[in-house]
């Protein structure tokens, strides 16, 4: 019997356009599209900085000495919520599920500032039982001690659980242990995902 069902944000419970709108801002200052995405998507300090084992301004250090653009810590975050947007369509099934008697989560691989920018920008928080993100634990998606972690918080047991991501390769962690897993690719397909996991949307 599922009791919970855990949304990621990017692309999930946040539009995509979200994300893509910050690169673009930072492609505005006149960096390249292959150095946006390194410094936000693939450096070790990004991995470091979403495990919480280095501070804001060190990375927002390296990130202005990498792009060589002159931006506080504020103006990076202020770029970055600037368009996002919550979906909706998602935030409905939120409100539905909790209202039914699930456990709404979130589980993220995140930074402290970024988080703490969507808040103040959405106060989207306290529309989920159970939080947990990255830099909280040190652990990212895909390793399963995320989940296990998840899972702790939430009081249940992996099968009790729906876990949806837009990135294959996020589920494989929480997959492993026994969760119900499946890809995010539209809002209409996650719909009839939970409805034959047997969610009631009602």
């Amino acid at each position: 019997m599922i009791k919970a069902i855990c949304f990621d944000l990017d692309g999930i419970y946040f539009t995509k356009q979200g994300k893509e709108k910050f690169n673009q801002e930072i492609m505005n200052l006149g960096v390249s599209k292959e150095d946006v995405e390194y410094v936000l998507y693939k450096s070790p300090e990004m991995i470091d900085f979403k495990k919480g084992e280095i501070s804001e301004d060190e990375f927002w250090s390296f990130a202005r000495k990498y792009w060589q653009v002159n931006k506080t810590n504020d103006e990076f975050i202020k770029l970055l919520v600037k368009g996002y947007e919550i979906n909706s369509e998602v935030d409905e099934i939120v409100k539905k599920v909790r209202k039914n008697g699930y456990k709404a989560c979130v589980c993220s691989n995140n930074y402290k500032s970024r988080v703490e920018g969507l808040q103040k920008k959405f106060n989207f928080l306290q529309n989920f039982d159970v939080v947990i993100f990255s830099y909280q634990i040190g652990i990212m998606k895909p390793e399963k001690g995320i989940f296990k972690e998840l899972l702790k918080r939430a009081g249940i047991k992996p099968k009790e659980m729906i876990y949806s991501d837009d990135n294959k390769d996020k589920l494989q962690g929480a997959l492993s242990l026994g969760v119900n897993t499946f890809v995010y690719r539209n809002f209409e397909q996650f719909k009839n995902e939970l409805l034959k996991l047997g969610v009631n949307l009602t």
